[in-house]
């Protein structure tokens, strides 16, 4: 009896192993004390970050401080790559019902840091904190920089969904042209190597995120493409002029603040 105990904890302890090591986390855990979903008293994070997602709270500067390690739980844990999943399989489930024009002319719009790509590595650090300091433009460009920032896979399986099913990619972001280079360059290396155009902000482009990506999009209607998708993490990605037949917004609890900036740097990616 007690070979076939330790015979089922080796089992159990095997599978468990095997299941931590299929996780593919966008960036590694770092060590923390807690955990993740318990409430913080006074302040339930949770509805924090309900409110926030829904737009219904905005405006706000940093992550309170009590829901900093909250926050960090979320991102690196398991939670916000299944989130991600979610919204990716319900917009290729709508990209596979759609009647395509054949024309070349349907486009789906990518937004690109937390949408396509991913600051994970760079909101974990301590001098960072997930946004529970406040946001610092001088850092931020000198990650993005790097040209290190990885993939968002659900989004990533979205993209080669959509060229297989012949919609074509356009990445519109905020960040600024002064970084198409490296932008470029990390897009290709997070698997990203295929799409119809690239924009980025130049020093002619003004006005607050809603603003500038609404030009950018009725642009591409004025050229004759169909925007059939819209993904990004922000809802200045998702609302305006030409947003796009159907919207879809993966989890970012973390920078709604860059919003407050954008219109006043256009050095920031959005």
């Amino acid at each position: 009896m007690g070979l076939a105990i330790f015979l089922i904890l080796a089992t159990l302890i095997s599978t468990s192993h095997a299941k931590s090591v299929a996780f593919n986390p966008i960036h590694l855990l770092r060590p923390r004390s807690g955990s993740g979903g318990h409430r913080v008293q006074g302040l339930d994070c949770l509805s924090w970050r309900l409110a926030v997602e829904t737009n219904n709270l905005q405006r706000w500067k940093v992550v309170p401080e009590s829901c900093e390690n909250y926050v960090g739980n979320y991102m690196l844990g398991k939670q916000y790559r299944h989130d991600c999943d979610a919204v990716a399989d319900a917009a290729i489930e709508y990209a596979r019902s759609l009647k395509l024009g054949g024309d070349g002319k349907d486009v789906w719009v990518f937004d690109i840091d937390e949408t396509s790509l991913s600051n994970l590595p760079y909101y974990a650090r301590s001098d960072v904190q997930f946004g529970a300091l406040p946001y610092n433009a001088t850092k931020f460009d000198e990650w993005v920089a790097e040209g290190k920032a990885p993939s968002v896979p659900a989004v990533r399986r979205l993209y080669k969904t959509l060229l297989s099913l012949g919609i074509k990619p356009v990445f519109l972001t905020g960040g600024s042209d002064a970084f198409r280079r490296i932008r470029t360059t990390n897009l290709y290396a997070a698997g990203y190597r295929s799409w119809l155009k690239l924009i980025f902000k130049g020093e002619a482009d003004e006005g607050a995120a809603v603003v500038y990506k609404s030009r950018k999009r009725t642009e591409l209607v004025n050229q004759g493409y169909r925007i059939v998708g819209n993904i990004g993490d922000q809802w200045s990605d998702l609302l305006g002029a030409n947003a796009g037949n159907r919207t879809f917004k993966v989890p970012d609890p973390i920078v709604p603040l860059r919003i407050l900036i954008i219109g006043c740097s256009i050095s920031k990616s959005t």
